[in-house]
């Protein structure tokens, strides 16, 4: 065996010099080398291990970057970028500065199309492949890279459904390992084990019905058959699919065996591929949690609520709810246009429904919210997690704009609890019955209280909270960045010239006490954890100028470009509104 391959490699041109025979090594080199520093860096471990061989045989066979690669979401495609000269950088991905944790086009020409949420490489490749066509470029390959879980997706068939009656020169390949974050479910996911398990008849092919060329299932390890058979498929024209079949995390056996854990597992021993202990005790809860274990405790009281989820029982922790009533329970697989209008059905005959949707993955199911939901006034519980600054994921997952987007809708209501206590409360308030869909958004990770499992209070709908009375400059804030906000009063002098209002409800807005604000201050700043053109100090503004009020709205938030990746502490710092730069906003207000 010779020494070291990878470190030869920056380009697949390199790639293209080894022999067939020396590509087993590079792949254990090249899972080795993400595991290496994913272990220290953290990042999206599993699904880029189930792809290695794959990914070396795309770069192999195919002229990239001139044939064209797209990764659908991108979680499984680091292998593509250490072997398309980010080998050196990698160590940087998913930190401030560093290059993203998903393909990006201003990132490498490698990169075809940026990626993040699921569904989208097969019409973005179809497009790029009748593009092609239109230019005479009837030569160049345009491959999907697409997961079992991604694939079940709507917009994933619509995308199939059109390249079927076209003659474009499009290849997907399925990579079929059962799991996306969480398991795959659905019916497609039952058809796809029977292929994989022989049980399904050859004349009943889905794939081959909609006019693609089909072909598999094959061994996705297997580097030898998968290089033969993309030669073969290079030669074909049309349209073609290629099933193969992998395993998520292969390489580490502690990854094969937790799949979900290992999605994205945190630091671990490279070796052992044991993760490295964090200390939880004495710490505030996640707000995925208190949601899942509130859920679970209101559900036992309440038997018309149901629980739905577009494939993130982990992440939204609905797991509570699936696993303690399990026929109450639905995980509906990535389709968040599905779990809208599912969640509307519902409410028709009378179910309390709590749909819950991380905020930038409602984005996709906006006109059934509209459309579905808000105009017929169906009183759908939504809980948006991961509303706010995510971090590392980046501009793609960040929840900035569900403030925007969801406030000039008619009768929707939208709550941001300061804490974990308040989601609690909504959430108790919310079953108890409403007349309008709420919208409940809370961020990513831990809250700020250790003692959260109160007993409940209802809330009353529509009322702000007065935090802090002062006489000259009044602080509105809305949702868990208000503590920001308390932290940054702590560190100042004269903190009683400051005003401290907390608007859980961005809609509707506690006008009376609005009023009262602009009569008893001289300025006004409103701090949000989303985007200022269109949010909440949006909202503050326009109301003060529709009552004719001749008062300054400072308007601190997120600007209007997108934000990248980095910790959410940094990017905060960014945006001007972590607690650092709050208390020199503040000191700068008393000058």
């Amino acid at each position: 065996m010779e020494s070291n391959l990878l470190q030869h490699i920056n380009t697949p041109a390199d790639l293209k010099k080894l022999k067939e025979s020396q590509l087993p090594q590079l792949a254990q080199e090249l899972r080795d080398f993400i595991i290496d520093i994913i272990s220290k860096k953290e990042g999206h471990l599993g699904a880029s291990l189930g792809v290695v061989e794959l990914t070396i045989a795309l770069h192999y066979v195919f002229n990239t970057p001139d044939d064209l690669l797209v990764w659908d979401v991108g979680h499984q495609a680091y292998g593509h970028k250490i072997l398309t000269g980010r080998k050196d950088v990698f160590h940087t991905n998913r930190q401030l500065g560093g290059i993203s944790g998903f393909p990006k086009r201003n990132e490498s020409e490698y990169d075809t199309f940026g990626v993040g949420h699921s569904s989208t490489a097969i019409s973005a490749a179809l497009g790029m492949a009748i593009a092609s066509n239109l230019k005479g470029e009837t030569n160049k390959q345009h491959i999907a890279i697409v997961g079992d879980a991604s694939i079940a997706s709507g917009m994933a068939f619509e995308g199939l459904n059109h390249a079927g009656v076209t003659d474009a020169n499009l290849l997907v390949i399925l990579n079929d390992n059962a799991i996306g974050i969480d398991p795959s479910v659905g019916a497609l996911k039952e058809y796809l084990t029977a292929v994989k398990e022989g049980k399904n008849p050859k004349d009943n092919n889905m794939i081959k019905s909609l006019n693609f060329d089909y072909s598999g299932p094959v061994d996705g390890h297997d580097i030898f058959g998968l290089i033969k058979e993309l030669k073969r498929l290079q030669n074909v024209k049309g349209p073609k699919f290629l099933h193969i079949i992998t395993t998520k995390g292969k390489g580490l056996q502690l990854a094969e065996e937790d799949q979900v854990k290992y999605h994205a597992p945190g630091k671990f021993d490279p070796l052992t591929g044991k993760i490295h202990s964090v200390s939880s005790a004495n710490l505030p809860p996640k707000f995925q949690d208190v949601f899942g274990l509130t859920l679970v405790e209101l559900a036992k009281q309440n038997e018309k609520i149901v629980g739905i989820t577009p494939a993130m029982p982990t992440g939204s922790s609905m797991k509570f709810m699936m696993e303690a009533f399990p026929n109450r329970a639905f995980d509906v697989g990535i389709a968040e246009q599905h779990a809208v209008t599912l969640a509307a059905g519902m409410a028709t005959q009378g179910m309390v429904v709590f749909c819950n949707v991380y905020s930038t993955f409602l984005q996709r199911a906006y006109d059934q919210v509209i459309h579905d939901v808000a105009l017929q006034d169906l009183p759908v519980i939504f809980c948006l997690d991961r509303a706010g600054l995510v971090g590392e994921d980046g501009a793609t997952h960040h929840g900035i704009f569900d403030i925007a987007y969801l406030s000039c809708i008619p009768n929707m209501i939208i709550y941001a609890p300061i804490n974990e206590i308040e989601l609690r409360n909504i959430m108790f308030t919310a079953q108890l019955g409403l007349e309008h869909p709420i919208a409940i958004r809370y961020p990513r990770g831990r809250g700020v209280v250790q003692e959260w499992q109160q007993s409940f209070d209802k809330i009353e709908v529509g009322k702000a909270k007065i935090l802090q009375k002062g006489s000259r400059t009044a602080i509105l804030s809305t949702g868990t960045i208000g503590n920001n906000v308390i932290n940054a009063f702590a560190e100042i002098e004269h903190s009683d010239l400051f005003s401290h209002f907390h608007f859980s409800f961005i809609k509707p807005l506690d006008e009376k006490l609005l009023h009262e604000i602009c009569q008893e201050h001289e300025q006004i700043i409103t701090i949000e954890d989303g985007t200022i053109e269109g949010g909440f100090g949006s909202l503050i503004a326009s109301f003060c100028a529709k009552n004719n009020y001749c008062i300054t709205v400072d308007k601190l938030g997120i600007p209007d470009h997108f934000i990248e990746h980095g910790s959410v502490n940094e990017l905060q710092k960014l945006c001007g509104i972590d607690v650092e730069s709050l208390i020199l906003k503040f000191k700068k207000g008393l000058m």
